[in-house]
């Protein structure tokens, strides 16, 4: 019964701050004021569908799978490098791995607008070596770098946790029978250490697809994203009701991916049993 009574103080803190904003999000989803009335209806979600909102969203999704690509390519050799037991300087790259995250946001991304402004640390670079100023910021290239620069850590430590947990019997018994470091590698490790990509996959896809403020940033507002168009319903023009329902469209794409996910996370450990 104490076991029980420790929980609600979690219980009424997911009610208050999960559960009733997103019954707000589906009421307001799901309806339009008119006056003092407030009627049921579909425009909302139907407005979505308009080409204009469906390349936004297109574009979103495009713009985080890169970076959740990018993000694994970089991340899983650094993940196997740190996890190796003759790696000496381990804790002291995870700790610099760690540190940024422990800073906030917003500042970290503005720490780009110094580096690759036309004033900035890199541009300052190739004119003292009299090469010309390039335009570096508002564009696809530099939201993908904020996207990778915020998000790597979140690929690399479930990776790093996944290989670093394999049974090191496995891998020495197939040395002794014979098999390389290739075959080792593609046969225990990368199979055993699946289920830290997906959860990779997973942390960075779903916060990379809904930001705003990087593409805010480093994209000056001339790249909108869903996360954008979002924050401007809310904050801008004042519609709640389709804001709503933008945030509704993309909670259901994110639960869909984090189920597809979640099943395959399950598949990988299954094939590894």
């Amino acid at each position: 019964m104490k076991s029980k009574a420790l929980a609600y103080p979690y219980i009424i803190w997911m009610i208050i701050f999960t559960v009733i904003p997103i019954l707000l999000i589906v009421h307001y989803s799901f309806t339009v004021t008119t006056g003092n009335v407030t009627s049921f209806t579909l425009d909302n979600l139907a407005r979505f569908f308009d080409p204009l909102y469906v390349n936004i969203l297109r574009r979103s999704i495009v713009l985080a799978a890169q970076a959740t690509g990018i993000c694994l390519l970089l991340g899983y050799p650094v993940s196997y490098i740190l996890a190796q037991k003759e790696f000496r300087d381990r804790n002291i790259l995870l700790f610099l791995f760690v540190v940024p995250m422990w800073m906030n946001f917003l500042i970290r991304t503005y720490a780009w607008l110094t580096i690759l402004g036309t004033n900035g640390v890199l541009n300052s670079v190739l004119t003292f070596f009299g090469l010309p100023p390039m335009q570096l910021l508002f564009n696809d290239g530099a939201v993908l770098l904020g996207l990778v620069y915020t998000f790597l850590p979140f690929m690399i430590l479930p990776i790093y946790v996944s290989i670093q947990k394999i049974d090191q019997s496995l891998i020495e018994g197939a040395q002794d029978l014979g098999a390389n470091g290739f075959n080792v590698f593609r046969r225990i490790i990368l199979p055993l250490s699946l289920p830290g990509v997906v959860s990779g996959l997973t942390m960075v896809f779903m916060p990379a697809v809904a930001t705003f403020v990087v593409s805010n940033l480093l994209g000056g507002g001339q790249f909108i994203l869903i996360g954008n168009l979002i924050e401007q319903q809310f904050l801008l023009v004042g519609n709640w009701n389709f804001g709503s329902a933008l945030a509704l469209i993309l909670m259901v794409l994110i639960v869909l991916c984090n189920v597809l996910l979640s099943f395959l996370n399950k598949e990988t450990k299954e094939e590894a049993i």
